[in-house]
């Protein structure tokens, strides 16, 4: 096989490219359709943001603005782009990263014994669940880093956590890529790798813009997405007469009334035990293989998704990314939650955009699919978490195996 002759390329090689290319395709002209108008997210508040960020500051008392310092650079970048639209510009950065992302899953699969392509067709298969909203949100390039950082873990730990660590400030999730590595030289050049690389760009963005830090107070006023856990809950709630009401807040639709509060505060410290379990997890795990850093962030992306008081329909882009390395690996745990989690992207779609309508207004059927959506995001978790710990935690009647 030579790269620069597609002739000699494998025939799943050129299946799988020929099917990014007409799938990708599909969701740029759904997105240029613009049902529900799903990019005005870019065109509206992206652009607005470039503006007050070219002036040296960010969207200081934009309730909207609720992400890291780092995000300035990805708002930035598409006006860098010359004789595109801003628009045009967001969009061929997220269709580069997907690109990006399939190569490095394709070369991760003949990294040597016992790789599998059948991460690169998770992640081309399960992008296009989401129809055109990869391209219309940032995490798409976000997803790519913290893929590529995964994938730099077991030969170049310190690349790894640097890429770990620019990905972190640009929406923090990506810390939890690195709790899987294993104990040793390993754990300790990635994160101290990630703690440097990641503090040098705060310290960079906080001195070249004013408000760097002002995402901090957006934050801790948000409430109850409709779309979370505990959104879920509230609709059930609202179907047998509970008083309380949609509003839109703080950049997305949150419950307000009665017992909101609670609920948020249930969500709050459900992800604090969440954290004990990661934590637990960690110190009584003795078995690693290679797979075990991918299943072990897949696993701890997904308790704090599962968890969290927001679950936005983009939020399934960094969960089939983390599910794509984790099945480049033959000896992954993961498969299964795989094929839940392309489940739930489908099930996502259903929810938005296309039965929103009937979620905003509580209605059965919107109740009924992001009640079953919710249900499987779950169910995911809790598998994936089971099947880790089994992979990695000896039984205690079990004589512990060496620490790698």
């Amino acid at each position: 096989m030579r790269w620069h002759r597609p002739r000699t390329w494998p025939r799943d090689w050129l299946l799988l490219a020929g099917y990014w290319a007409a799938s990708r395709l599909v969701m740029l002209a759904l997105l240029r359709q613009g049902h529900g108008d799903i990019a005005g997210e870019v065109h509206v508040l992206y652009q607005r943001w470039d503006g007050r960020l070219r002036d040296g500051t960010f969207p200081v008392g934009d309730v909207a603005w609720q992400y890291p310092p780092g995000a300035a650079m990805v708002m930035i970048a598409p006006g860098l782009l010359p004789l595109l639209t801003y628009l045009q510009g967001f969009v061929l950065l997220m269709l580069a990263s997907d690109a990006v992302v399939g190569l490095a899953l394709v070369r991760a699969a003949h990294r040597g014994v016992g790789r599998s392509l059948g991460g690169a067709w998770i992640w081309v298969l399960g992008l296009p669940l989401l129809l055109s909203l990869p391209y219309a949100r940032y995490d798409v390039l976000v997803t790519g880093i913290a893929v590529l950082a995964l994938l730099a873990l077991a030969g170049r730990p310190r690349l790894g956590g640097v890429l770990a660590g620019l990905a972190a400030v640009i929406k923090v999730w990506p810390v939890l890529t690195v709790l899987g590595t294993p104990r040793g030289r390993t754990t300790r050049e990635t994160w101290l790798a990630l703690t440097a690389a990641a503090g040098v760009l705060l310290l960079v963005l906080a001195a070249g813009f004013r408000g760097a830090f002002d995402f901090l107070f957006a934050q801790q006023e948000r409430g109850v997405e409709i779309e979370s856990m505990g959104g879920a809950v509230l609709h059930a709630a609202r179907v047998l007469g509970w008083p309380g009401e949609v509003r839109h807040q703080y950049g997305s639709f949150e419950f307000v009334g009665p017992y909101v509060s609670s609920v948020a505060l249930a969500s709050v410290l459900l992800t604090v035990v969440a954290f004990g379990w990661l934590l637990l997890w960690r110190v009584r795990a003795r078995r690693w293989t290679d797979a075990t850093p991918y299943d072990a962030a897949l696993a701890a992306v997904l308790l704090f998704t599962a968890t969290s008081r927001v679950i936005s329909p983009q939020y399934l882009i960094w969960l089939i990314g983390l599910a794509a390395v984790c099945l480049t690996v033959g000896r992954t745990t993961q498969r299964p939650v795989a094929v839940l989690l392309l489940l739930v992207a489908a099930l996502t779609t259903v929810d938005y955009p296309l039965f929103f309508g009937a979620v905003l207004n509580s209605s059965w059927q919107g109740v009924a699919v992001l009640g079953l959506r919710n249900l499987l995001l779950l169910a995911a978790a809790l598998l994936s978490c089971a099947r880790l710990w089994r992979a990695t935690v000896p039984r205690r009647s079990a004589r512990p195996a060496p620490v790698p």
